[in-house]
């Protein structure tokens, strides 16, 4: 039987919904977040991140995995967000360990299924541009243009996409997940000297968890993986299909005036 764990990355106590030795929660900024007695915490080792969890989120539970985790697999999901089998009945379908096994004997990497409407009608540049901070992406792709310029064709691809991989949510073989994470925290351990978060909000204090969402999308495009598409089941999301497919219409018509006109002050700029 193959040695696999999806960690369950937490900040607080909640109730488990899957009973399963395949899931383990994992308390993230357990430097000052208290979870249940049979969480594993993220700063129980020299050298942790915990500390940093307000700007890198679930990214301190990753960084864990990393330096602490031994199994031949491995995987991130959260409290409220888990990988299933069907978008229909989601919650009784949430990912098992026979069914990892399964997609493992034709993917490299399992992630969540791409939301078309996840941009709301916007490339994926301008809709961190509008949520977030266009300068912060520019300096991550300045970083990544100075220590991996191969990986500035995919950048480039990507910016232009109108959906992805979301959440920071992953599972593959340690070997990949270790890959992965010896590329991605040196750029944002950089971007952290450059960049100084107390101008923004709360929400956008979470920056590096933000910003490594869309790093998944690049390295996995870099890499040529096969990837296996999984819905997500939000625990939290009491929302009927019609009452979703409702609020995306409304949020996506309101997007696209904005993009309109976003886009219409640009090109009057460029004039």
């Amino acid at each position: 039987m193959i040695n696999m764990k999806i960690y369950i990355i937490t900040h607080k106590k909640f109730k488990n919904i899957v009973d399963s030795d395949l899931y383990q929660p994992l308390l993230v900024g357990a430097d000052y977040n208290s979870g249940d007695t049979g969480y594993l915490r993220d700063n129980d080792f020299p050298q942790n991140i915990s500390s940093k969890n307000k700007n890198y989120c679930e990214l301190t539970g990753l960084y864990w995995i990393w330096k602490r985790s031994n199994e031949d697999f491995v995987g991130l999901c959260h409290y409220r967000r888990y990988f299933t089998t069907s978008k229909h009945f989601p919650r009784t379908h949430i990912l098992d360990k026979a069914k990892t096994a399964e997609i493992f004997e034709q993917y490299d990497i399992i992630l969540p299924a791409r939301d078309k409407n996840i941009f709301y009608g916007m490339n994926a540049k301008e809709q961190f541009a509008y949520c977030h901070d266009v300068t912060i992406w520019d300096q991550c792709k300045a970083i990544i243009e100075s220590n991996c310029s191969d990986y500035l064709k995919d950048i480039n691809w990507f910016e232009q996409q109108t959906t992805a991989y979301c959440y920071n949510m992953m599972i593959s073989n340690k070997a990949i997940c270790d890959a992965y994470c010896e590329w991605l925290f040196p750029i944002l351990f950089e971007m952290e000297k450059q960049i100084d978060l107390s101008q923004y909000n709360s929400y956008n204090q979470r920056m590096f968890g933000f910003v490594s969402e869309r790093l998944l999308n690049i390295w996995v495009h870099h890499q040529h993986l096969k990837v296996k598409e999984l819905p997500i089941y939000n625990s939290e999301d009491k929302r009927s299909a019609l009452k979703k497919a409702y609020d995306n219409i409304k949020i996506k018509a309101i997007m696209k005036k904005e993009i309109k006109k976003r886009r219409g002050n640009h090109l009057e700029c460029k004039d």
